[in-house]
């Protein structure tokens, strides 16, 4: 392929058609002479089948943090190598060159190692762009540093070489992947709410201590026997396990463990929807990683699953060890669906698979259309078996929209639209409180947290 070059070096050739005794003749000698140097451009270029390409770097990232990965050219033929590298990734991987890791290591039969260089000479969020010289032997470290814009898997799309000829007239170009399995980076979800969980877990420590020093109750199992001290509640006596030890024992109580917890996460369209600069399902997921976090520290199970037409994910009775290495793998492969949940799926499925009492958290949208024909034919039989809660994430301007004031047509009509919605997630909200489920209506910034609390909540009056 030609470049640029070509091109210039053949206009200058026409400028001095005028000069010739029979233009035709002049035009026909620089055509020939421009095409027979083009040709040995192109012959004197590096040959692409000798250039080995391989990659190395980053597999996992956290999503708002930064990957490296690397790609390394070597020049495995006898001649240099003056070519331009594209290494090609899906928009939103966020792909941009980082030169200060670039590099060059002078091969071993390498005469001039300072003629070898990388240079960064462009490239977007697909990818950097590298002009690269290389003698013999020599190798070259290509990175990309990768600011992913949404989480899930992030692949790169191929590698683009270009060798140019000595002359710079023409090149050859090979696109393709290096001889390894395609290179893909998953991208972690954010866990913002992470900062919240210290506190959050001294107060589960304190719920602890109450329901320790209350006794016997709802929502405690026995612990084990201690001996008999002033100020002990003389209910909690063992008459039995005193007489065969001669003795006055007394019952000690705990909090119950093994509680279930089942989040469900909504992944149908209504997902997808934009909660200031993130889909709602990412806040979802930043609820469901923090509410797993504080049920394991507290020894319960947690199991969750993701459905909206049919059932993305699940995870069911992970032992506490693996659980949260296993939930943030299968969260970050989760992306919302265009589609309608199917409601009596997700009902079925909880049915089927817990049969003891749990904890269910819904985690969806309180929209009517979304939820009227769709959950609630079907919600009775689940709050007959579970108690629920039905989380509904929201957005946080609303009620500053609706507090607004109005100074153009435009205003009132955004106004009207924000107090209806209000309205409507209002009376969804008190229509699903009637079959005795608990509602939590809460906007995107304090979701997590505050649902974290309401299980908190439960957990402390033992109705989990």
């Amino acid at each position: 392929m030609v470049t640029w070059r070509a091109a210039a070096l053949l206009g200058v050739g026409a400028t001095t058609l005028p000069w010739w005794p029979a233009p035709w003749w002049g035009l026909l000698v620089i055509t020939t002479s421009v095409a027979a140097l083009t040709v040995l451009d192109v012959a004197l270029a590096a040959p692409l089948s000798r250039l080995e390409l391989g990659r190395d770097g980053d597999r996992t990232v956290w999503f708002g943090t930064s990957a490296t990965v690397t790609v390394r050219l070597r020049n495995g033929s006898r001649r240099r190598v003056r070519a331009q590298v594209r290494d090609t990734w899906v928009p939103s991987a966020g792909a941009v060159a980082d030169p200060v890791g670039a590099a060059v290591k002078a091969g071993p039969d390498s005469a001039d190692a300072d003629a070898d260089a990388v240079t960064a000479v462009g490239g977007d969020g697909s990818g950097p762009v590298w002009r690269v010289r290389l003698a013999p032997g020599a190798v070259a470290a290509l990175p990309a540093r990768l600011t992913p814009t949404r989480h899930g898997d992030r692949s790169a799309v191929e590698v683009t070489v270009r060798s140019a000829g000595p002359l710079g007239l023409a090149f050859r170009q090979r696109r393709g992947h290096p001889p390894t399995p395609q290179w893909t980076v998953r991208v972690l979800p954010r866990f913002d709410a992470r900062r919240l969980l210290a506190e959050k877990l001294a107060r589960l420590r304190v719920i602890d201590g109450i329901r320790a020093t209350r006794g016997r109750g709802q929502g405690t199992e026995f612990d084990n026997l201690r001996e008999y001290v002033v100020g002990d509640d003389v209910r909690s006596i063992d008459w039995r396990a005193s007489a065969r030890r001669s003795d006055v024992l007394v019952r000690t109580w705990r909090p119950e463990r093994d509680r279930r917890v089942m989040f469900v996460l909504d992944t149908g369209r209504t997902s997808a929807a934009l909660i200031g600069d993130q889909p709602r399902l990412d806040v979802a997921i930043d609820a469901a990683l923090l509410l797993a976090t504080l049920a394991n520290r507290a020894g319960d199970r947690f199991d969750l699953m993701a459905a909206d037409a049919k059932v993305r994910a699940a995870i069911w009775g992970v032992s506490r060890q693996a659980l949260l290495p296993r939930l943030v793998q299968t969260l970050a492969g989760l992306q919302p669906a265009l589609v309608e949940t199917d409601y009596e799926l997700v009902v079925g499925e909880i049915l089927r698979r817990e049969s003891r009492r749990c904890l269910v958290v819904l985690c969806t949208a309180l929209e009517p259309g979304a939820l009227g024909d769709g959950l609630l034919p079907v919600l009775p039989r689940l709050a007959a078996r579970h108690q629920v809660v039905v989380a509904g994430i929201g957005d946080p301007t609303l009620p500053a929209t609706v507090d607004a004031p109005v100074h153009r047509v435009a205003d009132a009509y955004l106004a009207a639209a924000a107090t209806r919605t209000v309205t409507e997630r209002a009376r969804v909200s008190a229509v699903l409180r009637r079959y005795g489920v608990a509602v939590l209506d809460a906007s995107a910034p304090t979701f997590a947290g505050r649902l974290a609390d309401l299980y908190l909540q439960l957990k402390l009056l033992g109705r989990l």
